[in-house]
């Protein structure tokens, strides 16, 4: 099977040009001018951009809460990745206290064989016992899992000690792993959180509040020193703090390998939601919370500068309706999470690279060629180029659209980008060298996401 698009503008991570692309069966065989091919499928990409697929390194299918499951699941979640022009994604493995990795790993497995999109797993670390770092070996040469998840908050359900931290960078060293970690200060959000719901304030706006930018900032400063002291890569996930951003910064200012991941909604929202009224102020419960305003602008300059590597999403939406209302009256019960797998693209594109924050091909290195050089998945993803995978994006720059929960394509009753106009959306989306997704709809029901190896 061959496919030939002409006439698009390519955009890669470093350069912009017009050429064709020349897909055979699931892979791109020529990138070049006036690619002649007989009996070919051909797409006219005339006044499009050509992107590599997008990758999402940082979602949260089917996680399991006490307020039942994330509303979306494999399949539904990684359609609406598609539909955003997302083709991979990485979910996370999240044993429960002294669980084996390895059958946690083969539950997921499982769990995720519904996925339309490639896809891979972080493997979290919840604890430390005598097997784990014997199992974490297990995880990188048979699984193909090279990146370890770890939090410092959620004390007592899936945080650890800086100790068992410790444990686990040296053990990720020895395997050349990286270790992904959720910076804030679990110990200090109880507390904060016992006060509050003691003196009666339980609307979300004390979510916010018990979990203050330094809560952030001094968990990545403590997560670097120990890095440092490890030598140990590490990749903070969802950067919201200005603060957080400055120490990282200077981390890497001296050579030190701290990777900085950031989200739309902490590009795009601020704290101020959090005084709208019940129950509207229920859906931007997440962990780290909004921030200011000043923030955001730090984050996007950080963007600019190359200090932010990866912008993901953190998807992982609840129902406003059965779920996050469990915590209308308790602040502390309402699920952590939000939705936005569909709408990275559209809304970097239009906030990011037409407002002029950053480049086109910076836009192209934090959705798909960063993340995928460092989760091991380069160059078979992330980039067009001959011998790397058919997924690829004919992005329309025209189109206007408004983002609505009555139309988006995550199964969620509630959307946190709910009115925002976005400019330019993907006209087509290639998985593997098949068409899945034209002018917005699903073209395709006959493929299925594979689970990604990575190196």
């Amino acid at each position: 099977m061959k496919l030939l698009i002409t006439g698009g503008t390519i955009v890669t991570s470093e350069k912009t040009f017009l050429s064709d692309v020349l897909v055979t069966d699931e892979k791109i065989s020529a990138v070049g001018k006036n690619i002649s091919n007989d009996n070919v499928d051909n797409i006219d990409a005339t006044g499009m951009y050509i992107f590599p697929g997008a990758i999402d390194a940082h979602v949260h299918l089917d996680l399991p809460t006490p307020a039942g499951l994330s509303s979306d699941n494999f399949e539904t979640g990684s359609i609406a990745a598609l539909y955003g022009g997302t083709t991979s994604i990485i979910d996370f493995v999240t044993p429960s206290k002294n669980e084996s990795l390895v059958s946690a790993f083969e539950k997921r497995l499982k769990e995720a064989k519904n996925s339309k999109t490639d896809f891979g797993f972080h493997m979290s670390i919840t604890s430390w016992n005598k097997d784990t770092a014997k199992e974490m070996e297990v995880c990188v040469k048979q699984f193909g899992i090279t990146s370890f998840k770890t939090y410092m908050a959620y004390k007592g359900l899936i945080g650890i000690e800086e100790n068992e931290l410790k444990e686990v960078m040296k053990t990720a060293v020895k395997l050349n792993a990286l270790v992904t970690v959720h910076c804030e200060n679990g110990n200090e959000i109880l507390k904060l959180q016992k006060n509050f719901i003691y003196s009666g304030k339980t609307a979300p706006l004390y979510h916010a509040l018990s979990h203050p930018s330094y809560v952030e900032a001094g968990s990545v400063k403590r997560v670097i020193e120990l890095a440092e002291e490890t030598g140990c890569p590490v990749y903070i996930v969802h950067t919201s703090a200005k603060e957080s951003l400055e120490m990282i910064e200077e981390a890497q200012s001296k050579g030190q390998a701290v990777y900085s991941e950031t989200c739309p909604q902490y590009l795009l929202l601020d704290d101020s939601v959090y005084n709208l009224p019940l129950p509207d102020s229920l859906k931007y419960v997440i962990s780290p919370p909004l921030r200011k305003k000043e923030d955001q602008r730090y984050l996007w300059k950080g963007l600019k500068n190359g200090s932010i590597k990866v912008v993901a999403t953190d998807h992982c939406p609840f129902n406003l309706k059965g779920q996050k209302d469990s915590g209308i009256n308790d602040f502390t019960k309402i699920p952590n999470g939000a939705g936005g797998i569909e709408h990275r693209l559209s809304l970097l594109y239009t906030y990011g690279v037409l407002k002029n924050r950053i480049s086109i091909n910076q836009f192209v290195a934090v959705t798909s060629t960063n993340p995928a050089k460092v989760f091991g998945l380069y160059p078979q993803k992330g980039e067009i180029a001959v011998g790397s995978d058919a997924d690829i994006v004919i992005w329309n720059p025209v189109p206007n659209n408004i983002i609505s929960a009555k139309t988006h394509h995550q199964r969620c009753d509630t959307n946190i980008y709910e009115g925002f106009t976005t400019k330019g959306s993907p006209g087509y989306v290639i998985k593997k060298g098949k068409v899945v997704i034209k002018n917005n709809k699903l073209f395709s029901k006959d493929f299925a996401g594979n689970y990604l190896k990575r190196k």
